[in-house]
């Protein structure tokens, strides 16, 4: 973890979550309600686990999620009635095949960014193809009225995610948490309601 212990890693050790990044998803669902819209959900890039313990937490016993990320999540989360682990890349097309069999979901979230090389060009690109995947994804298994919220860096191309959002969905906004760093390049798009049809990137 990158800098000194903070308000809010303190508080996810406390209450007992892998990763400090719980507190922008319940800000995110606090304000938006993102998870309201149903109990199939899929959590792209899970590992450590953190979102989807807290979904399924949210959620009671209604939860039925779906992770997936090329590293095993916490023993915690594995745990849980409700959870369900693929373990592989989503951008694999093979993988994805198996995300969608699995849908279709009510509610799409990833957290997942791309490591850090200290170039900001290079991690923003990763981080804008990542994003693409996350939309792909969500135009393929997302059913129509469902929620997205995935993060993106900023200072890359990321506006083209934001406008093809804003065609495939009701509502969309681009929402920085109180509980991101305030030195960190990341935001989240969070798109709700997803239109009936498909929704895609220009080429």
């Amino acid at each position: 973890m990158p800098g000194k212990p903070d308000y809010y890693w303190q508080k996810s050790k406390d209450q007992g979550y892998p990763a400090r990044s719980v507190w922008k998803l319940q800000e995110m669902q606090e304000r938006f309600r993102l998870l309201d819209a149903g109990p199939h959900v899929l959590d792209l890039g899970c590992s450590p686990g953190s979102w989807s313990l807290m979904v399924l937490e949210n959620l009671g016993g209604r939860g039925v999620l779906t992770g997936v990320d090329l590293d095993e999540p916490d023993a915690k989360l594995r745990s849980r009635p409700g959870f369900t682990f693929l373990q592989g890349d989503f951008m694999d097309p093979a993988v994805l095949a198996s995300v969608v069999a699995r849908g279709p979901f009510d509610v799409v979230l990833s957290d997942a960014a791309p490591s850090t090389s200290g170039n900001r060009i290079r991690d923003t690109e990763r981080s804008l193809e990542l994003g693409r995947a996350v939309l792909a994804a969500a135009s393929a298994c997302l059913r129509p009225g469902g929620n997205l919220a995935l993060k993106i860096f900023q200072g890359g191309s990321e506006r083209e995610l934001l406008e093809t959002l804003r065609a495939g969905f009701e509502t969309t906004r681009a929402f920085k948490p109180k509980a991101s760093r305030s030195e960190s390049m990341e935001t989240y798009f969070v798109a709700l309601h997803r239109r009936a049809g498909s929704f895609t990137l220009a080429p």
